[in-house]
C-alpha cells in the first residue's frame, strides 16, 4: 500500500543531530580535570613543604565524589547536554581550590575548608536544578516575578553599612552573601523573557545617523528604566561592577534580540552618563579610578606600592611559564588577594602559558553557551542561553581587566576560582541551566510525519 492511516511510529534523528550524547567523554574528562586540580594541591604541598600533602586523597576524592554526583545527575535527567560544561566547571572549581589553600599556607589563614564547603553547597544545587527543572521555558511564566526579588535583593544592601567601601553585602549572623550574584540570574531571565515577547518592536528603526539607524523615541523607554537601575545601584552602593554586568548584559541581549547596532551606540553613551559622574565625585569610585589612571603614584610618592602595583608585578615575576605553584609572592597584595586578585597569582605562578590557558577554559564555557543558544528554536531560551553565557564573559573580562589595569578595578570576583561562597554557589547554578538548556538543543528532534492530500499517514512500501 501507498498510503494509509496508521498510528505514528518513531523516525530517524534529524542529519544535523549529534549522534553520540557525549556522556563517556563527559566523564574521562571530569576525571581528568578531578586529577588536574589533584595534582596541582599534591604540587602546592611539595613545593611549600618538600612533601605531598597527606590530605591529598582526601581533597581528590572529595572533589571526584561532587563530580561524579553531578555526572550521574545529567546522565540520568539531561543525557543529551553539552559534555564540556561540567567538565570545565569542575576543572574551575578544583584549581581555584588549590590556589586558595595555597594562599591559606602564605599568610596563616584557612579559607579552604570553607571555599570546599560553599562548592559541595553549589554541586547540591546544580544537581537540584538538573534533576527537577524539567523544561527550562516554565521560567519564563516568573520573569517578573523574578525581576521584583532580584530589586529588593539590591535594594536592601543600601540601608546596611557599608563593607569595603561598598554596599553590596548582606551579614546574617556569621553568614554573608552578596545578593547582587543571585539578581544576576534572575534579571538575566527577566531580560530574555521581555526581549522575546517585544523584540519585533524594539527592531523598528527611528532616525538614521551617519550609518548608524538609531531606535525610536517610543521604544527607548526600557532601555532608559534598565539604565536608571543601574545608575541608582551606581550611586547609592557604590558598586561599578555590578552596574557594569548589568548593563552589558541588558546591552548584548537587546542587540541580539534586535540586530541593531544603533541600541549599542545608545547604551555606551547612557553609560558614560553614568559612569564619568560618579567616577569624578564618589570617593570610593574615584580612588579606583585613579589607581587605573596611575598604578604607580604610590610609589612615587614613597608610600610603597598599591594593591594594584603589586598585582602587576606579580604578572611581570611570572613570566612565560611562571615561578610554579606555591613559590610565587603574590599574597604581598594583601587584602583580597584570595576574591579580586586571585588572577594575579594564577599569573604569576603558571605564567602566561597557564593564564591564557586559563582564560580559554572560560572562553570554552561561553563559546558553548552561545552554541547552546543557537541551536534552541525559541527565542526565549535563545536569549537565555546567551545571557547566561554573557554574564560568565562579562565577569571575566571585568575582573581580568581589573587586575590588568586595563580597566579599573571593580571588586567582582572570578566566577569559580575567588573566594566567595555566593559568588560559587550562583556559577553553579549558571551552569546548571546551561546544562538543562543544551540537552533541549542537542536532543534529536523526529521529523514531522508525512501526510497525503487527506491527511493521513503515508507509510512507505515495505
Amino acid at each position: 500500500m501507498a498510503a494509509a492511516t496508521a498510528p505514528a511510529s518513531p523516525a530517524a534523528p534529524l542529519p544535523d543531530a549529534p549522534v553520540r550524547t557525549g556522556r563517556l567523554s563527559e566523564l574521562l574528562l571530569v576525571v581528568l580535570a578531578v586529577l588536574i586540580a589533584a595534582f596541582g594541591y599534591a604540587d602546592t604541598g611539595c613545593a611549600i613543604d618538600g612533601r605531598v600533602p597527606a590530605d591529598t586523597f582526601q581533597y581528590g576524592a572529595g572533589l571526584g565524589v561532587l563530580a561524579l554526583l553531578a555526572h550521574l545527575a545529567i546522565r540520568f535527567r539531561a543525557g543529551w547536554a553539552d559534555p564540556l560544561l561540567l567538565p570545565f566547571a569542575v576543572l574551575l572549581n578544583g584549581l581555584g581550590l588549590v590556589v586558595i589553600y595555597r594562599l591559606d599556607r602564605a599568610t596563616g589563614t584557612s579559607s579552604a575548608p570553607s571555599q570546599l564547603v560553599w562548592s559541595t553547597l553549589g554541586v547540591g544545587l546544580f544537581i537540584v536544578v538538573v534533576l527537577l527543572l524539567r523544561d527550562y521555558r516554565r521560567l519564563q511564566r516568573y520573569a517578573y516575578l523574578l525581576a521584583l526579588g532580584a530589586i529588593v535583593l539590591m535594594i536592601v544592601p543600601i540601608f546596611l553599612p557599608a563593607v569595603y567601601g561598598a554596599k553590596i553585602w548582606i551579614k546574617i549572623g556569621p553568614l554573608s552573601f552578596q545578593p547582587g550574584e543571585i539578581a544576576k540570574i534572575a534579571l538575566a531571565i527577566f531580560f530574555a523573557s521581555y526581549l522575546a515577547v517585544n523584540r519585533d518592536a524594539l527592531a523598528l528603526t527611528g532616525r538614521r545617523l551617519w550609518r548608524l539607524e538609531l531606535p525610536r523615541g517610543r521604544d527607548l523607554g526600557p532601555i532608559t528604566v534598565i539604565w536608571l537601575a543601574g545608575t541608582a545601584v551606581l550611586f547609592l552602593e557604590q558598586d561599578l561592577g555590578t552596574c557594569l554586568i548589568f548593563f552589558g548584559l541588558f546591552l548584548v541581549l537587546l542587540y541580539v534580540a534586535t540586530g541593531r547596532i544603533g541600541w549599542i551606540a545608545v547604551g555606551l553613551v547612557l553609560t558614560g552618563l553614568a559612569v564619568v559622574p560618579v567616577a569624578l565625585w564618589e570617593p570610593h569610585v574615584h580612588s579606583r579610578f585613579e589607581d587605573w589612571l596611575h598604578p604607580m603614584a604610590s610609589i612615587d610618592a614613597g608610600q610603597g606600592a598599591s594593591q594594584l602595583a603589586q598585582s602587576l608585578f606579580a604578572f611581570a615575576a611570572g613570566g612565560l611559564l611562571g615561578t610554579g605553584l606555591g613559590q610565587g609572592h603574590s599574597y604581598l597584595i594583601g587584602f583580597a588577594v584570595k576574591s579580586d586578585w586571585i588572577l594575579a597569582t594564577f599569573g604569576e605562578e603558571l605564567g602566561l602559558v597557564g593564564l591564557a590557558a586559563l582564560l580559554l577554559v572560560y572562553a570554552v564555557l561561553v563559546v558553548r553557551g552561545y552554541r547552546t543558544g543557537m541551536l534552541l528554536r525559541d527565542p526565549f531560551g535563545r536569549l537565555l542561553a546567551i545571557g547566561l553565557a554573557t554574564l560568565l564573559g562579562l565577569q571575566v573580562f571585568v575582573v581580568a581587566g581589573g587586575v590588568t589595569d586595563l580597566i579599573p578595578l571593580t571588586g567582582m570576583t572570578l566566577p569559580f576560582l575567588a573566594q566567595g561562597g555566593s559568588s560559587l554557589v550562583t556559577n553553579w547554578v549558571l551552569v546548571a541551566l546551561l546544562v538543562r538548556m543544551s540537552d533541549a538543543a542537542r536532543r534529536p528532534h523526529l521529523p514531522p510525519p508525512a501526510l497525503d492530500d487527506e491527511q493521513n499517514l503515508v507509510v512507505p512500501e515495505a
